[in-house]
């Protein structure tokens, strides 16, 4: 689904447009012209829906011989687990923070919670977390080009450790592609897992407010193309007011 001269839609789940598997998260394509880069890659696996999520970029006319990376906002399952199916199946780099990365590498599951979440049930009880190798030179001012289109590197920790949000400018507007930091209305997913810190998920979100941006494009739920900025200001004058935003989920 093409959002923008920009900005593809090409994956998500329930909490979302129902694009590809249930619990993936919104999968965007940056199209730089010359150059694209996927960012985020869903579940992957026998409960992801890689092939599908192709076959959306080759209906939106990007041809899968320019892109060049997947870029990782952070590395729960929902967003990073079919990074290894992209990297199998496209030759790209994969491209994350350095924990990320790092994380991706080993198929750490301890370290995205996936045992604790398989427990509770969110996640299957025979999901894999594929390693996958990865470079992790997405770091605090980072700033690189996909095509026509620059990428700015933001760390926001808080829904995890180790996330960050992207800055894509250089086109038809702004956009800042922010995983799960903050959702529309202003509100955030804070999980009961050891590397969710409301302190961090607050510094992320003013930094964030001090940015701007045309696109609203988080990780789940409702997107806004104009006056996106809206929904980060929201959050933020409820962490201004030592308050805690509402919770999405």
């Amino acid at each position: 689904m093409r959002l923008t001269r920009d900005i593809c839609l090409v994956g998500g789940g329930d909490s979302g447009f129902g694009l590809s598997a249930p619990l993936d998260c919104h999968i965007y394509v940056i199209d730089g012209g010359s150059e694209a880069a996927i960012v985020d890659a869903g579940m992957g696996g026998k409960y992801g829906a890689t092939e599908q999520i192709l076959a959306h970029i080759a209906e939106d006319g990007v041809d899968t011989s320019k892109i060049s990376s997947l870029l990782l906002t952070h590395y729960h399952a929902d967003h990073a687990g079919g990074a290894a199916d992209f990297r199998n199946r496209l030759g790209l780099d994969v491209i994350g923070s350095p924990l990320t990365t790092a994380t991706l590498a080993i198929g750490d599951e301890e370290q995205i919670s996936l045992p604790f979440a398989k427990k509770t049930g969110f996640y299957p009880a025979d999901y894999v977390f594929e390693p996958c190798p990865g470079k992790g030179t997405l770091t605090e001012g980072a700033s690189f080009q996909v095509g026509d289109l620059t990428v700015t590197v933001y760390e926001t920790p808080g829904h995890s450790d180790g996330h960050v949000s992207l800055l894509v400018s250089g086109g038809d507007r702004s956009y800042l592609i922010c995983g799960d930091l903050v959702f529309y209305g202003g509100t955030i997913i804070a999980q009961n897992i050891p590397d969710c810190s409301i302190q961090n998920y607050s510094a992320s979100t003013l930094k964030m407010a001090e940015v701007e941006f045309d696109a609203f494009l988080p990780g789940h739920l409702s997107i806004s193309l104009t006056n996106g900025k809206r929904h980060i200001d929201q959050a933020a004058a409820q962490f201004r007011r030592l308050m805690i935003p509402r919770n999405a989920v």
